[in-house]
């Protein structure tokens, strides 16, 4: 649908533009001048409004959906996020007693390893804050990937842990991610790390992906794979129309987790 440039007020405007990214992930400045009845100079102070307020990437000739923001493990544990607790807790009910698991790092991945203390299962992990969880559990089996820590990731994922992970097969892995797109799939930050992780999905039977609210509808710089690779998605259960329809329009299993409580 056209729109006249009287007809649409430039916030209204941008919020169009906005759905239209989520839709397509980019979106070109002649078009939407087109589609908006407006000169390429409005879209392009559209974008610019919206890439200082966090909506996209603006490049050049339009803009593409925003890179996800990653801050340091560290940061991460520190922050309180009653959704991160409650979408680990039901990622930890799918896992079966007996089971090999490959957990890596990350902060919804430390949760994780918390809501699995007293099942017996095989923990196989890069992450010292994920070993560190579950060491000393009477019934669970830690088996730890060794090599370079990378302090922003806070896991080994250099050539050493990556050759550890070749001979390894396993029943599941959750893999942490920075960005979950319902077209292009999930994303991570950096090469070494995103190489790691379609390492692990090859490694295993099952994948499992949470993923919280800003993550959802958003891409990082490095794909790690896409939505046919995932077994078993868990969100949020507050998530949009638009991204419930895309993401249920796959063969994965959806899960949607009420976190109101949280």
């Amino acid at each position: 649908m056209d729109f006249h440039n009287n007809e649409v007020l430039p916030q209204e405007r941008q919020q169009r533009i906005q759905a239209l990214l989520k839709a397509n992930g980019r979106v070109v400045a002649s078009d939407l001048a087109v589609r908006f009845g407006v000169s390429e100079d409005s879209i392009r102070r559209d974008l610019r409004d919206m890439a200082s307020k966090g909506m996209c990437r603006k490049v050049y000739g339009g803009a593409l959906l925003p890179t996800a923001h990653f801050d340091a493990l560290s940061q991460r544990m520190q922050r309180h996020d009653g959704e991160r607790s409650v979408l680990a807790r039901h990622a930890a009910s799918l896992l079966q007693a007996g089971q090999t698991v490959l957990l890596d790092a990350g902060s919804t991945n430390v949760e994780i390893a918390k809501a699995l203390r007293g099942v017996p299962i095989t923990l196989v992990t890069n992450a010292p804050a994920v070993a560190a969880v579950l060491c000393d559990d009477p019934v669970a089996e830690v088996v730890v990937i060794g090599g370079r820590v990378d302090r922003a990731s806070g896991g080994a994922i250099g050539g050493s842990a990556h050759r550890q992970l070749a001979d390894l097969q396993v029943d599941v892995c959750i893999p942490g991610i920075c960005a979950l797109d319902p077209e292009t799939g999930v994303w991570g930050n950096s090469a070494e790390e995103a190489a790691f992780k379609q390492a692990m999905i090859q490694a295993s039977g099952v994948t499992i992906i949470v993923a919280g609210a800003g993550k959802l509808g958003t891409r990082a710089t490095y794909r790690i794979g896409t939505l046919a690779q995932v077994d078993h998605l868990v969100v949020a259960a507050d998530l949009s129309a638009e991204l419930r329809e895309q993401f249920m329009a796959g063969q994965m299993q959806l899960h949607l987790v009420p976190v109101d409580a949280a």
